[in-house]
């Protein structure tokens, strides 16, 4: 007997109960016709992940409660099909005035117009980007259900990163175990899932689909690459990443232990062997990318899903003629097409004349339309009117800001009157060490490549040059703009290392200090310069309030500055 399972790796959009539930019911009905009798969606899919603080009004919980009725409602004239859809349920229930909250993350399995079994997360993740405690309560139970004869365990998401939920579905008869999810992205996540689930299947013996969601939500992005696992722990199938998809896996049932695409080490095949569930998992399985290839995948999806889900007809940006602009303007091609991107450059007395240059003819090769606008004269207006108070002080850091500030403005003036976004064009290094002017290079509406270090920028240049999506035959970004010393030129001859480290020790101490939680003695000891190791941790924390006031920006790494970057701006900790 063969079972087909098809995974449902859509984008939701959180809110959208409505069109969630239509996205589900087609890509259904069409699996169904396909021979599908299994259908799984990802972890809270007829709301979207994650809704944060809208799972606590009672309104929101009661339209998921209506969608979940709708999508039952028809999906009911196909017979034997289940569908496994995510959903928040319950609410707070009040007891001698204390409210006790009693709100779930679920899984409901439906079938011929009936909820035929459900499920509730365990276990609740309350760590990076993650606050689920803040809003659910943990289920207890099991949940095994019969399809065609097959028994399927469900667990959600952080449940099959721990031993019980699995252990407790195949001790209540499960043959296979399904785990729906919404994993936000950063690099490396998905070898990490699939190596975490090959430790379960090894554990229980049984074989496992991973069902993934795919798009992106506000600062984080999921890359979808759904897969399922055979008992021996031998990948069987991957979807692609980033796309979505209708991912298809087929279980046959069957007497002989399951052979995968490569060899099986003595401890898999003896894992296989004691298995209950003699199931052969098998389908595509797609290629993964490189690290470059999977950041700028997540960059594109990323803004294109805040641009269409938010409803901003385009976008707009400075384009300065340096790299960290230039990237942003290739990410914003690709994931809009050049018709929804302005780029405008805004020169200053201090604007080099190759900046111009390499700026026009970035714009032209990307071919989106391309601005000058001077700020000269305002920047002339602003040091007139402080004359007096200035009188006698040297230039500094003051006069710089002043330029980003203006230009801030304008562009901030364009965005308002033709309704464009302001992509910002800061990188991570500037972000962690305060090389950022707030109300100038700061301001916008979404910060592409906030959470992308230095060093990185110029890798993903780099890439993106070697891999040409339109055949044009030429590099985006012109290669002066790649091996030009980087420089905000709001002064005479600056460059970055000016006031900086070199980016190569700059981005590693960042890694360590932010990312990683070491001390600055431990980086210390590992060989920096005690010198730069104080300056850079000194400039990290001093420049929080900064950060407090910068755009949402994309989260590709597993710690970025935002949701699960904490720290309190008044701060005396050292170390």
């Amino acid at each position: 007997m063969t079972l087909k399972i098809c995974v449902a790796q859509l984008n939701f959009v959180v809110g959208d109960m409505a069109g969630n539930a239509q996205k589900i019911i087609e890509c259904a009905t069409a699996a169904y016709q396909d021979g599908a009798r299994l259908v799984l969606t990802p972890e809270l899919s007829l709301c979207g992940y994650a809704a944060e603080d809208l799972f606590l009004r009672p309104s929101f919980i009661e339209a998921c409660d209506h969608a979940l009725k709708t999508v039952s409602a028809a999906l009911s004239g196909l017979k034997g099909l289940h569908v496994v859809v995510g959903h928040p349920s319950g609410g707070d229930e009040r007891s001698r005035s204390v409210s006790v909250q009693r709100r779930f993350n679920m899984a409901s399995v439906v079938c011929e117009g009936q909820v035929v079994a459900a499920y509730a997360k365990r276990e609740l993740p309350n760590y990076q980007v993650f606050d689920e405690r803040r809003y659910f309560v943990a289920g207890n139970k099991p949940c095994v259900f019969s399809v065609a004869g097959m028994k399927v365990g469900l667990l959600i998401c952080e449940d099959a990163w721990f031993d019980a939920p699995a252990a407790d579905a195949k001790a209540a008869g499960a043959e296979l175990l399904a785990v729906i999810n919404a994993s936000p992205f950063h690099v490396g996540k998905g070898d990490e899932r699939e190596q975490a689930m090959r430790g379960r299947v090894l554990a229980t013996g049984l074989p496992l689909i991973y069902a993934h969601l795919v798009g992106g939500q506000d600062e984080v992005v999921f890359e979808g690459r759904s897969f399922a696992l055979n008992a021996d722990g031998v990948l069987a199938a991957r979807a692609p990443s980033f796309e979505v998809a209708s991912f298809v896996v087929d279980v046959v049932r069957g007497d002989g232990v399951s052979q995968g695409h490569d060899a099986v080490s003595e401890q898999t095949t003896r894992a296989s062997s004691r298995s209950h569930a003699s199931h052969h998992l098998s389908g595509e399985v797609a290629q993964d990318g490189s690290l470059e290839a999977d950041l700028w995948h997540a960059l594109v999806l990323g803004v294109r899903d805040y641009i269409r889900k938010n409803g901003f007809p385009g976008v707009l940006l400075g384009l300065s003629g340096g790299i960290d602009s230039a990237l942003v303007l290739a990410i914003a091609v690709d994931a809009l097409g050049a018709d929804k991107v302005r780029s405008v450059m805004m020169p200053s007395p201090y604007t080099a004349e190759i900046s111009w240059v390499d700026a026009r003819d970035m714009a032209q090769r990307m071919g989106v339309r391309y601005d000058e606008v001077s700020i000269v004269p305002e920047f002339e207006a602003f040091l007139g009117s402080l004359k007096a108070d200035f009188e006698g002080m040297q230039l500094d850091t003051t006069e710089e800001n002043i330029q980003a500030r203006i230009r801030g403005t304008l562009l901030m003036a364009l965005s308002n009157k033709f309704g464009s976004i302001v992509l910002t064009t800061g990188n991570k290094s500037e972000m962690a060490t305060g090389y950022c002017t707030l109300y100038g290079d700061m301001a916008g509406g979404f910060a592409v490549i906030k959470d992308v270090a230095k060093t990185l920028v110029f890798k993903l240049a780099r890439w993106r040059n070697a891999h040409d999506p339109y055949g044009t035959g030429a590099d985006p970004i012109p290669e002066r703009i790649i091996t030009r010393p980087p420089s905000a030129e709001l002064r005479p001859d600056q460059t970055d290392q000016d006031s900086l480290p070199p980016y190569e020790v700059l981005d590693e101490i960042v890694s360590r200090f932010m990312e990683n939680d070491q001390s600055s003695e431990d980086i210390i000891a590992a060989g920096f310069a005690r010198a730069e190791v104080e300056k850079v941790t000194r400039l990290i924390r001093i420049n929080e309030y900064k950060r407090r006031q910068s755009p949402v920006g994309i989260r590709v790494t597993h710690r970025s500055f935002g949701k699960d970057w904490r720290y309190p701006i008044t701060n005396k900790f050292r170390a």
